[in-house]
């Protein structure tokens, strides 16, 4: 098989950008049951079911993205797999068993014991915290350059805990679109705590990105580019200022406008993502590595993409085709 040079480039962008969904459809979608969570901390045993009952039918799906993201990356570019992965070995394993201690205590509670039931619970807590504030730490890390001096280690401890507030508010979006009554009015009081959390994260990392690099520094501020990028701070800012007065005006008579808060977070995730998407490319590895020189041979690349092309699809119907036949109120969902 014989590529040209713009199809060769063409294929490293495509797999960029598959692997970048990946990710980005995680985030939202694994992002709001781990924020669920967590949240079951400030919850009654009541309560904490109608919220395991929310994410039952989704959560174990909403990680196949996160497989994905990660098998193209190992696929795709196998010499930046091999750097991102040696670099972050520790909070991969961290976030690897919070993952696997929520995955057993998901499935434990719902056949234990009364009495054994709190314990599945704080398991299932401690893992959705552990997983989430990894993911962070490793988030921190990846902008960073996957550097490890103490001002990059403090800075990934506080993208950690910016990203257990910004899970918690998607969680408790998701919970004011999936529940009624007294969880829903808690859930609303939830978002409005984890909002600002979210936003001292936000700022943090726009400020450091360029901080830290003059490269995304000159991408950001030379002209006329400047006046295009601005849209994504102002989009965001206004996003959120949004999110604050619908949370305060919530719930609407008839339980109207309770999705506006998820899809006005899912808008801000896009927009984050978006942002850092732009500061790094075309870098597999910040100011380390392109997409070109961590890639795998053009010609692999191309018959990988033929399947990934089938696979795709089937993973997008079945994940489509789960929240159309559980969508609807809690009330309305059985939970076994």
């Amino acid at each position: 098989m014989v590529l040209t040079q713009s199809e060769i480039l063409m294929l490293y962008v495509i797999f960029t950008g598959l692997m970048g969904l990946a990710i980005l459809i995680y985030v939202i979608l694994d992002g709001y049951d781990l924020g669920v969570g967590m949240l079951m901390m400030e919850a009654d045993d009541q309560e904490k079911d109608r919220m395991i009952a929310s994410i039952g039918p989704f959560w174990d799906a909403n990680e196949t993205w996160l497989v994905l993201g990660v098998g193209i990356l190992l696929v795709a570019f196998p010499k930046a797999h091999g750097i991102i992965l040696t670099a972050l070995y520790i909070p991969v394993a961290v976030m690897l068993g919070g993952l696997i201690l929520r995955g057993v205590a998901f499935d434990f509670r719902a056949k234990a014991r009364d009495a054994h039931k709190a314990r599945w619970d704080k398991a299932f807590m401690v893992g959705s915290t552990l997983a989430t504030f990894a993911q962070g730490y490793m988030l921190a890390q990846y902008v960073m350059g996957l550097e490890n001096t103490r001002a990059v280690c403090l800075c990934d401890v506080l993208a950690g805990v910016s990203l257990m507030s910004a899970y918690r508010l998607v969680g408790a979006a998701w919970l004011i679109m999936k529940t009624e009554g007294e969880l829903q009015k808690k859930s609303i009081r939830w978002a409005r705590r984890a909002l600002w959390g979210t936003v001292v994260g936000i700022v943090v990392v726009s400020i450091l990105t360029p901080w830290m690099s003059p490269r995304i520094f000159n991408k950001w501020f030379s002209f006329p580019m400047f006046y295009y990028l601005a849209t994504i701070p102002l989009l965001t800012g206004a996003l959120i200022l949004m999110l604050e007065i619908v949370l305060r005006r919530l719930p609407y008579p008839n339980d109207r406008y309770c999705w506006l808060p998820f899809a006005g977070t899912v808008s801000v995730f896009i927009l984050g993502f978006a942002g850092l998407a732009y500061s790094f490319y075309p870098y597999i590895i910040p100011n380390q590595m392109t997409i070109w020189e961590g890639g795998t041979a053009p010609t692999s690349l191309a018959i990988i993409l033929i399947g990934a092309l089938i696979v795709l699809p089937f993973i997008m119907g079945y994940t489509l085709f789960s929240y159309r036949v559980f969508w609807g109120k809690v009330r309305d969902l059985r939970y076994d």
